[in-house]
């Protein structure tokens, strides 16, 4: 007991959380999208990434990428743009008719966004949008089809829908919530009839699978 008392204590050596994870591979697709780092180099890095365990192993990985502080991002986050420097592209509604319609990756959300699925399937993924506002409303309704939102970790919904032999509501979260007064806030309203509109929390994209059963 004596020699692990006496031991000089470590940062370096701390075990890391699934939020500083998180941080870290927010940073690193902010530099993909700047052109600091190709597609490759992203991968490469973001499996560094969810490899690590403790602060050691993780702030090498953005040590190039920042002028200070490897794994705290900055607190104003520049304007994402897709991969090669194009900008977002915005949609103020997505709709499914006996279809599917899929927002996923960067892309611009308007303070009012409309989602609809007829028979169709509808999937509205937020965890690398740029929201136009701190307060976001979306009216998601669904007949005899789905509506999925994806939220990342830090998003505060609120879910106000109703269902109509259907189902709406937020379902089990694959990451736990870390919802803070600065969160930003996504309102979800509509109905469901005979379907399904569904609010999730899951990891952020290019999270290696195996890691997903750990959440």
């Amino acid at each position: 007991m004596g020699e692990i008392e006496n031991r000089p204590h470590d940062p370096s050596q701390m075990r890391i959380s699934d939020a500083d994870r998180q941080r870290v591979a927010e940073v690193l697709r902010d530099a993909a999208g700047d052109g600091r780092l190709d597609l490759d180099e992203l991968e490469e890095r973001l499996e560094q990434t969810w490899a690590a365990k403790t602060y050691g192993e993780l702030v090498p990985i953005t040590l190039d990428l920042q002028a200070t502080g490897p794994v705290t991002p900055p607190a104003a986050a520049p304007v994402r743009r897709a991969p090669g420097g194009v900008p977002a592209v915005g949609h103020n509604s997505s709709t499914a008719i006996m279809g599917d319609c899929k927002r996923r990756g960067v892309w611009q959300v308007p303070e009012h966004h409309s989602a609809f699925s007829l028979m169709g399937s509808v999937t509205l993924d937020l965890r690398e949008a740029i929201l136009s506002s701190h307060d976001t409303q979306i009216n998601a309704s669904a007949i005899m089809g789905d509506v999925q939102i994806i939220v990342p970790a830090d998003m505060h919904v609120v879910v106000d829908g109703t269902p109509i032999m259907g189902d709406y509501g937020q379902a089990k979260d694959k990451v736990p919530a870390e919802v803070g007064p600065d969160s930003p806030t996504v309102r979800v309203r509509g109905m469901a009839l005979m379907g399904s509109v569904q609010v999730r929390r899951l990891p952020a994209p290019g999270t290696p699978k195996k890691y997903l059963g750990t959440y």
